[in-house]
């Protein structure tokens, strides 16, 4: 993604939008626009706020990138591990600690669809979060 090829396919690949992709890549961890820019400030980039959002927000859009909200709206970014799967995206999210599992089940991508198609929708993309928690943080409870 950051060696020498378009960062989001149809979109110039600039400098900024390379460090972005490339610093996106060295965690698995959410992290807010800001934290990103800031990484990227103290490494020395020389880059804008402005730019790290439309960055993000077109990696999420060509599906390369998981946008979770917290709780008080505010927006996380995370490479996805199923590059350009936009379309069809579940995710166990733990309540506690943020763990995260990306789920891959045909039974419900079938019932997503199902449910689409009773209501008259085509080309349906979705992002599914189910929130619990996962088994380390109920063993604390």
């Amino acid at each position: 993604m950051v060696t020498g090829q378009a960062v989001v396919p149809g979109v110039r690949s600039t400098k900024q939008r390379v460090a972005v992709a490339a610093l996106l890549e060295e965690t698995s961890e959410f992290q807010t626009a800001q934290q990103l820019h800031d990484r990227l400030r103290d490494e020395g980039a020389s880059i804008g706020l402005t730019t790290v959002y439309r960055t993000l927000q077109a990696l999420s859009d060509s599906g390369d990138v998981d946008v979770r909200k917290t709780d008080d709206g505010e927006a996380l970014y995370r490479l996805c591990r199923e590059r350009g799967s936009h379309h069809h995206h579940f995710h166990l999210v733990c309540r506690s600690c943020g763990a995260d599992v990306e789920i891959d089940d045909p039974g419900l991508q079938k019932w997503a669809h199902k449910l689409a198609a009773k209501h008259g929708y085509t080309d349906v993309s979705h992002t599914i979060e189910l929130f619990g928690y996962c088994q380390a943080c109920s063993a604390k409870v």
